[in-house]
């Protein structure tokens, strides 16, 4: 089936196949046709160009966008959808004082999360995450990473990523894979945090490799969670496995773990919310896509990822939800552009970039998707009619979305 949109206002982020990621300076343009027409093609983009030169198309379908902006879908390269319950009492705890790391060494936090997704059946955790992988998909998202992590037993996190492997298979869009067993240290390890390290290693990771449930390996790297050593032990065995690095650093303090990442070819380092001089040296020249989570900052109102320092290291940066029901309860892109823009200090056109394109790139789907692309699947926004696209990071508590395609089909 061929559809055909016309008399789009203005189609973005239209690029050729060879760009799979953009940095520094290359993150303020957005290329762009105005008044433009876009043709689908069962599920890839086919062709696109201006209106002044359309040429003749029998269309199954015909869409009319007068007014209209088309964009691909957003790509949330961090997530945690797939969980048990929720963690409102402690959104009042932080509100009446509590700081999230007293809550989580009074019992709170991931460890409460991993309580319940234990005791949570395996079909009814797959019904919850499945509610919110349709809910980011009706708010623009095609492209999703999800990790494990509220387990902490080698049943729970096996648990956690059949559940993954199962949205993979019954949603459209591309759904990646995390195996985040070192997300916390569990209460019955505390005195001993080296066995539960052993554990992860030793008996989970050969399992989930087993049973092919992951592609990327993740860890805390934070004081109080995983130590340098423990990241370095970890990389190193996943490596065995074929699993890539996609690490949480520098989200409370600077330890050196995005060396770590960047000594171990992470694919992304994500949170850096604490950035020093080092951390941005050494990012320079590597393949490692920083990654921002405004989110998860406005909640848990600590400092924001320093965007502008890196941008002007000539670096790239993806911008992403961290969607999880402690830190960052929402799967909304929308509202992370326009936090980055806001708080971050980014423009537009770099803010679209970061969760677009790269956001694409710190899950390996920039060569299929992230942009408008001839050849790349009809993932795309067809937004309401509005002025431009800075309307969609400046009204930031509007839905600007009329309607969100996965492979060339409505949402």
């Amino acid at each position: 089936m061929n559809l055909l949109i016309t008399n789009i206002k203005e189609l973005l982020q239209v690029r050729e196949p060879n760009i799979l990621k953009v940095s520094g300076s290359e993150m303020k343009e957005l290329p762009t046709i105005k008044n433009a027409w876009l043709l689908i093609e069962g599920n890839k983009i086919a062709d696109y160009g201006s209106m002044e030169n359309i040429p003749e198309i029998a269309a199954d379908e015909t869409i009319d966008a007068t007014g209209k902006i088309v964009l691909p879908t957003w790509c949330d390269s961090h997530t945690h959808i797939v969980y048990a319950g929720n963690r409102e009492l402690e959104f009042a705890d932080r509100i009446n004082g509590l700081s999230y790391e007293e809550i989580a060494n009074r019992g709170g936090g991931i460890l409460n999360s991993a309580k319940t997704l234990q005791d949570t059946p395996e079909d009814e955790v797959y019904d919850q995450s499945a509610k919110r992988l349709e809910e980011v998909m009706k708010l623009g998202t095609g492209g999703v990473e999800i990790k494990s992590g509220y387990g902490l037993t080698e049943e729970a996190e096996l648990k956690m990523l059949r559940v993954i492997r199962k949205l993979r298979e019954n949603y459209d869009l591309p759904v990646k894979s995390t195996f985040l067993g070192a997300h916390a240290i569990p209460k019955n390890y505390k005195n001993d945090p080296d066995a539960y390290m052993d554990l992860v290693i030793n008996e989970i990771l050969p399992e989930v490799a087993k049973e092919d449930l992951a592609q990327y390996i993740d860890i805390f790297c934070e004081k109080g969670y995983f130590s340098l050593d423990d990241t370095h032990r970890l990389l190193s065995a996943a490596r065995e496995y074929g699993l890539k690095p996609k690490i949480h650093v520098n989200q409370f303090n600077a330890i050196g773990g995005v060396k770590a990442g960047v000594e171990h070819d992470a694919l992304s380092v994500d949170h850096l919310e604490v950035m020093n001089d080092e951390d941005i040296e050494v990012l320079k020249g590597s393949q490692t896509m920083p990654v921002a989570l405004p989110s998860c900052s406005l909640f848990l109102s600590i400092p924001y990822t320093p965007a502008r320092r890196i941008l002007e290291a000539g670096l790239p940066l993806a911008l992403a939800t961290d969607f999880n029901p402690g830190s960052t309860p929402s799967g909304n892109m929308n509202l992370v552009v326009s936090l980055a823009c806001i708080k971050m200090k980014m423009t537009p056109e770099e803010a679209i970039n970061a969760a677009t394109i790269n956001g694409a790139y710190a899950m390996e789907l920039s060569e299929t998707h992230g942009s408008i692309t001839k050849g790349k699947f009809a993932n795309f926004i067809i937004t309401k009619e509005i002025p431009s696209y800075t309307f969609l990071p400046y009204a930031f508590g509007t839905n600007s979305i009329e309607s969100v395609y996965i492979n060339g089909k409505i949402v």
